[in-house]
């Protein structure tokens, strides 16, 4: 599938610029109701590279499209940071969060599109 969204692009390219793995992206435009139109999920090894994505994500898309994330949070522990850009919500996750929280189990509705 072809991702149109700008903001899901350059997220994608921030988090791919440093390793990041596992990508998937949760598209919830055909879901009503629901108050933002994508999750971006990714996973790694460590605190330094859950905090090492974030930056390159914040920096990724601020070059490209002056955006800056509306909130960020989970920085303080770095196991999980979840950053809001409003329509597309990006979760980042150590490896071992990822897997007890199965967001794309919860989110089982909407299409998964998995990034390669």
């Amino acid at each position: 599938m072809q991702i149109k969204n700008k903001t899901v692009k350059n997220i994608i390219k921030g988090i791919e610029n440093v390793k990041g793995e596992n990508i998937n992206i949760i598209d919830f435009t055909k879901l009503e109701n629901v108050d933002f139109k994508y999750f971006v999920i990714c996973d790694c090894q460590s605190n330094i590279q859950v905090n090492a994505i974030s930056n390159s994500v914040k920096k990724t898309v601020s070059k490209e499209l002056k955006e800056k994330p509306f909130n960020i949070e989970g920085l303080e522990n770095k196991n999980w940071v979840l950053m809001d850009y409003i329509d597309v919500i990006v979760h980042i996750f150590k490896k071992d969060f990822r897997e007890i929280y199965e967001l794309e189990e919860l989110w089982a509705d909407a299409e998964i599109i998995n990034i390669q």
